[in-house]
């Protein structure tokens, strides 16, 4: 990989694009974890912060303010493995979905190529189509695992489910195949346009940073959290509901916040919100959010150029020896 003003998604072949993809994900998710952990804490707390009788309607359950805050009574009460809570689901659903979006993503790239011809359409446009179509499949093809994630990282002391497995079982038995996809359509909803602007933002952003000669060749880590940052303030919204939706259910009053509401399709989650919380409502969690995304960006984009370099070398000394 050379790395000036080449593409992205012009690099490595399939197979070193699914391994750098699993690669990139497996370090970006547990160097992200607690931050995860608290952003998912936040987006599930329904009481107003600004409104203390509202404190009530909390059940006994924790009142979350800020970031440090969280991190801190998550400390106090829960300990260090609080913050890695879901850390097992969300390791395999970053694997996953990192080799399988970025392998998606390439072949979508291709597809486009030999349909279209290459230089048919405007850069920004060809890596907003293949990213949107990487996102997508990502999503669709790991959504238990990013549930699960979700159910994990909503538990207190008191557990929903003691383990991964008996999560699996428990769900199957009580809420059927469907359990596993709750919130898939906001899922969709909002990894297709975010998805779509963090590429197009990133192909446009890294050939330029890269002929800037950045410190350990940061380039792409930087175009990657400028991207993560736009896309993720524009879609975030849909997060929010996604996470909301993922923990409905037979469960729902068991987790750490036990006033949850039971929320009805993604529409319908939107306006429930907006008329009990008002706009503010749908950004919460926001600001940790984009505190996540910037470094798991960052270190997913660093790593994956890192990773596909290392085993295009490979290749080639197998290459060499045969």
């Amino acid at each position: 990989m050379s790395g000036k003003a080449e593409r992205l998604k012009d690099e490595g072949s399939r197979l070193q694009v699914t391994a750098a993809g699993a690669t990139a994900g497996l370090i970006a998710r547990f160097v992200i974890a607690p931050l995860d952990v608290v952003k998912i804490r936040l987006q599930l707390q329904t009481h107003s912060l600004s409104d203390p009788l509202t404190h009530r309607s909390a059940l006994g359950g924790p009142i979350y303010k800020g970031t440090l805050p969280t991190i801190r009574h998550i400390l106090r009460h829960e300990g260090v493995p609080g913050l890695w809570k879901g850390n097992v689901p969300a390791e395999l659903l970053y694997v996953c979905y990192s080799a399988v979006q970025f392998t998606t993503y390439r072949s979508t790239t291709l597809l486009l190529h030999s349909a279209l011809g290459e230089g048919t359409l405007p850069q920004a446009a060809e890596s907003f189509i293949s990213g949107a179509a990487g996102g997508a499949t990502a999503t669709a093809a790991t959504y238990p695992l990013d549930l699960l994630r979700t159910r994990f990282a909503a538990q207190g002391n008191d557990r929903v489910y003691p383990s991964l497995r008996r999560a699996v079982v428990q769900i199957a038995r009580e809420e059927g195949a469907r359990g596993f996809f709750r919130g898939l359509g906001a899922g969709l909803a909002q990894v297709v346009p975010y998805m779509g602007c963090f590429f197009a933002a990133y192909e446009t952003l890294r050939p330029r940073l890269v002929e800037l000669d950045l410190p350990l060749g940061s380039g792409g880590a930087v175009a990657g959290t400028v991207a993560s940052t736009l896309a993720k303030t524009a879609t975030f919204p849909l997060d929010l509901v996604r996470k909301r939706i993922q923990v409905q259910g037979p469960t729902r009053a068991r987790y750490v916040h036990k006033n949850i509401p039971e929320y009805r399709g993604t529409a319908e989650t939107v306006r429930m919100i907006l008329r009990a919380e008002g706009v503010r409502g749908l950004y919460r969690g926001l600001t940790v959010s984009l505190m996540k995304a910037a470094p798991a960006s960052a270190v997913t984009m660093w790593t994956y150029e890192r990773a596909l370099r290392f085993y295009g070398g490979l290749m080639e000394l197998r290459e060499e020896e045969l």
